[in-house]
Order: C-alpha cells, then sequence, then structure tokens
C-alpha cells in the first residue's frame, strides 16, 4: 500500500458525520450490562470505510464471514474485507498490518506486543467482561506496559480423548492418578487394545499431546518459562531452573506413556491418528477439540469422552492443557481506530462470541459464560471453570528448537534426559543472541 493511499485513509478517518466512538463504545457497554443480545449499533449517517479483518484459523473462515457481514448490516458505512493470508510478518514489516487481527496467542504475537505495536483495548467496555484468569494467560507470553493489547476470544481445552464404549467394555474407569492411568494401559494391553494412538510424523502432535500433558501437571509452565527468560544463558543443571531438572520427572512420563503407542506411531500422521480413532483402533488419543469433527466424519457416533491426563499421584493436581486458540487486537498502525474498536465491541457481544466458541467446540472467555454443551468436552468441564488449566510447554519454546524432531529422537532411543540436556543448551544459545521471546 502506498504512503498516498495510507494518507487517503487518514482524511477518511476524519471525514463526513461518523458515529462518535464515545458513544458508540457507550451503547456498547449498555448492551454488555443488559445482556442486550439483538440490540444494534446506529447507523453511520454517510461516507464510508473499509476495514480490513485478519482471521487465521481457515475452518472458521466461512463463520467470521458471515460475522463481518451482519456488522457491516447493523453498522452501515462500514465495509469489511476478510484477510485470511496465512503470515502477518509481511502486514507488519510493510507497516500495512489489517486493521483488526484475530490470531492465535503465542510467541509470533507476543513479538508484537512486546515491541507496542498492538494498540491499548483496556478502555473497552468488553475488556471488563473478560475473566481474569483467561485474560492473564497472555501475559505470560509477553506484555507492553500500560497496555492491554490482547482481548482472548476464544478458549480450546485439550485432554486425553478416550473411546467411552471400549473403557466400558473393558470395565476401565477413567483415571484420576498417574498409578491408575499406568494401570489402565496395561489392562487395554493385555486385552489386545491399543491403549493410545499416536502420529509422530507430524511433530506438532508430540509437543501439543505427549510434551504438554505430561508436563502440565507437575511444573506450572508460564512460571518456568518466566524464571528460565530471567536466567538467560545461565541456565544448566545447577541453574535455579532448568530443563534437565524440572522437566526430568515429566519426561520419565513421557517415556512411560510412549511405550504404549501403536506400533507404527513414528509413520504416521495427524490424519492416519484421526480415521484410526474414528475406525476404534485405539483407547485413546492425546489430541485437542480441533480433532473432534474429524473423528466424527469418520464416525458420526463414536461415544467419545475427554479427560485430562493424570500424571501425579494426587488427583487434584489434575489439570486440562489450554491454549487462546483467537484473540482480537488491533495495530496502532490502522487508520481506522474507531471503526476498528466498533467492529471489536460487535465481536465481543456475549450472544456473538458465545455462540462462537460454543458452536466451535471452545469456551468462551467472558465472564459467567454459558459451559460448553458438547458431550465430548463434558470432561473438561469443571477444570476450564476452576482455571484448573495450564498453557502447553511446548507453546513456550521458540520454534528455532526444533522440539518436535527432539521427541521422534528421544521416543526411538529412549533417551529423554539427553533431549532435556539439549534443550537447556538450545535456550542458551538463543539467549545468548537474543532470540528468546
Amino acid at each position: 500500500m502506498s504512503r498516498q493511499v495510507n494518507q487517503s485513509r487518514q482524511v477518511d478517518r476524519h471525514r463526513g458525520g461518523t458515529l462518535s466512538r464515545r458513544s458508540f463504545l457507550a451503547g456498547s457497554a449498555a448492551m454488555v450490562a443488559l445482556g442486550a443480545a439483538g440490540c444494534a449499533p446506529a447507523a453511520r449517517a454517510g461516507g464510508g470505510v473499509t476495514l480490513r479483518f485478519y482471521e487465521q484459523k481457515q475452518e472458521v473462515l466461512a463463520y467470521f464471514d458471515d460475522l463481518l457481514r451482519r456488522f457491516e448490516k447493523e453498522r452501515g458505512g462500514v465495509t469489511v474485507v476478510h484477510d485470511s493470508t496465512v503470515a502477518i510478518a509481511p502486514q507488519f514489516v510493510r507497516n500495512e498490518p489489517a486493521d483488526v487481527g484475530c490470531f492465535n496467542d503465542n510467541l509470533e504475537l507476543a513479538r508484537y506486543i512486546k515491541r507496542g505495536v498492538l494498540g491499548d483495548l483496556s478502555d473497552l467496555p468488553s475488556a471488563h467482561t473478560v475473566r481474569t484468569d483467561i485474560g492473564e494467560l497472555t501475559d505470560q507470553y509477553a506484555t507492553y506496559p500500560g497496555r492491554t493489547s490482547v482481548l482472548p476470544y476464544s478458549l480450546a481445552a485439550a485432554g486425553v480423548i478416550y473411546n467411552k464404549k471400549i473403557f466400558r467394555d473393558h470395565d476401565l474407569p477413567v483415571p484420576e492418578t498417574w498409578s491408575q492411568f499406568v494401570d489402565v494401559c496395561e489392562e487395554l494391553s493385555r486385552a489386545g487394545v491399543t491403549p493410545i494412538y499416536a502420529t509422530d510424523r507430524d511433530t506438532w502432535t508430540l509437543w501439543q499431546g505427549l510434551f504438554d500433558y505430561s508436563v502440565g501437571s507437575l511444573v506450572a509452565p508460564g512460571e518456568f518459562f518466566r524464571r528460565l527468560k530471567e536466567l538467560g544463558t545461565d541456565v544448566g543443571p545447577d541453574s535455579e531452573v532448568s530443563f534437565e531438572k524440572d522437566f526430568a520427572v515429566p519426561m520419565e512420563r513421557a517415556k512411560t506413556i510412549s511405550s504404549y503407542f501403536n506400533p507404527d506411531h513414528a509413520v504416521r500422521a495427524y490424519a492416519d491418528g484421526n480415521l484410526a480413532f474414528g475406525k476404534g483402533e485405539a483407547a485413546m488419543y492425546l489430541q485437542g477439540p480441533w480433532a473432534l469433527g474429524q473423528i466424527a466424519l469418520v464416525d458420526p457416533d463414536l461415544e467419545i469422552g475427554t479427560f485430562p491426563l493424570p500424571v501425579s499421584e494426587n488427583p487434584d493436581d489434575r489439570q486440562a492443557r489450554v491454549n487462546i486458540d483467537l484473540g482480537l487486537w488491533i495495530p496502532t498502525a490502522s487508520p481506522h481506530q474507531d471503526e476498528a474498536r466498533e467492529l471489536v465491541e460487535f465481536l465481543m457481544r456475549p450472544d456473538i462470541i458465545n455462540a462462537y466458541n460454543s458452536d466451535n467446540l471452545a469456551y468462551s472467555t467472558l465472564q459467567d459464560a454459558p459451559p460448553q454443551q458438547d458431550e465430548r468436552l463434558a470432561g473438561l468441564q469443571e477444570y476450564v471453570d476452576r482455571a484448573a488449566f495450564y498453557q502447553g510447554a511446548g507453546t513456550f519454546v521458540p520454534t528455532s528448537i526444533p522440539l518436535g524432531n527432539y521427541l521422534q529422537a528421544a521416543i526411538r532411543s529412549g533417551n529423554f534426559e539427553g533431549m532435556l540436556r539439549q534443550l537447556d543448551a538450545d535456550w542458551r544459545r538463543l539467549a545468548g543472541r537474543g532470540a528468546t521471546v
């Protein structure tokens, strides 16, 4: 986009009889307070603005497109272009980011938060409707002083997906402790049933499942990585925290779990896992809610449940693995700040955000949000309700550290200790270059 176009947009922002930001936000506050699901903001008196809305999840592009068309009808005078390009980095490099972003909250987004190129949303009425314990998850990656840079939109919760019929046929309980989980795996193995289906070929499935689930209930990932960043190049076996020391017991668990994988796990990919689990070829699957739709395509009547992996002998230690699947943000470079904030307020309305999360097997980030009604996720609801959750440790590891490949090698060799020493060495190397977030 040329400088002239940017200047033209700046002129458009101040031209004509636009609905004032103050009046719109006041109306939004009233809608939040009253839960007025059907209230629409007043129409724009004249002129026109085009917003770019960037949303990364390909599977919900059509869903958001419908919402954007609804916003256009209610708002009047604003056209929203749905941008679904794969990468956001080139947009920021050219100083031409979309006016509103809806993106997975992760280390990539953290770079922009830390640089201060995302605006402050703390004064929006909807910012005060977000659950504090969910809002705090965004701070684990990065913060910018004095700003609320991201409004959490969708919380995905993951655990062990299990085949209820197989459990029932073998009279197996949902395990609540580590020893019970191992006993279940042993019983299944003796009965000739594959306990856990794994898909090592797609390495992200290893760190999202095996690694994250084994770590999360034994180590608080957010706090661990905060302290790891502080140590920087001093990370090692004798430091206050380290992979080698703090992840030793979790990786013992991971090593045991991997012994119950399907024999061909090394050559199976994510799609293979969804197909096999849908056909009843394994009792458990270490995957998130994103897999449920694919499994249902194989067998829509398959009885499925989900539980958090127990990795200690204390049932109260169980937690669900979560991530902020989508968060809303507005770049400071957007020339249409008022209209962008109106769109964010529209998307954050309880009737909009709660419906999206219900329909897409996720959890609303709002206070007093209704529970997720899908029975396949019912086993995780109580953990989300009381914030017994953690962000996956693998999400804090920079992509320049090939965690998935390390896990592949550790599973095949059994040398998880060596993997942890390598992770410490990689962290020191990146810290020395100032490359950790």
